[in-house]
């Protein structure tokens, strides 16, 4: 009976999946946040590359 007493107790693994679940927060925002500068990062390259064909022409 013990046993069982101790292991509702424990709060290792618990801290542990706290920072597992804290990682995978972190994770899904930077690439969020990844994802949405690279478009922006596309468009101004696309931006910049027309204008430099057209003053070119």
């Amino acid at each position: 009976m013990t046993f069982f007493q101790k292991l509702l107790n424990d709060e290792s693994g618990a801290t542990a999946i706290e920072y597992g679940l804290i990682a995978a927060l972190l994770a899904v925002a930077v690439m969020t946040t990844v994802a949405g500068l690279g478009s922006q990062l596309n468009t101004t390259f696309s931006r910049t590359s027309s204008r430099l064909q057209a003053s070119n022409a």
